[in-house]
């Protein structure tokens, strides 16, 4: 697939560029969490535990990791992100004093 970057317009090319780091994670989480879930179901059709095959605890799937997804993203460095829980990081409080708002940085 060949996608003409050319014709996008800067805006959108911005916005795409905050959104593909996260989108990349989240596929990349999906795909090792199928694998392991395949290998496990392999084990497990011929009685095996997948951790007694590796010798060692496997990681459970990044769904019950109770991880929490970034809601705010700073529209200029797409790697500060923030939960929007907890304290607000340095970048937030200083986008807010540059009069700036939170909605401003929804992801």
């Amino acid at each position: 697939m060949t996608i003409d970057l050319s014709l996008i317009p800067v805006p959108q090319l911005q916005e795409l560029l905050q959104k593909i780091p996260a989108e990349i994670k989240r596929r990349e989480v999906q795909e090792k969490n199928e694998v392991l879930n395949e290998l496990r179901n392999i084990a497990k059709s011929r009685g095996y535990a997948i951790e007694d095959l590796l010798g060692k605890e496997v990681p459970k799937a990044a769904a019950t990791s109770g991880k929490v997804k970034p809601k705010y993203r700073h529209p200029e460095n797409a790697t500060l992100e923030w939960t929007g829980r907890g304290k607000k990081p340095k970048w937030v409080q200083a986008w807010l004093d540059a009069n700036g708002t939170i909605d401003q940085l929804l992801i």
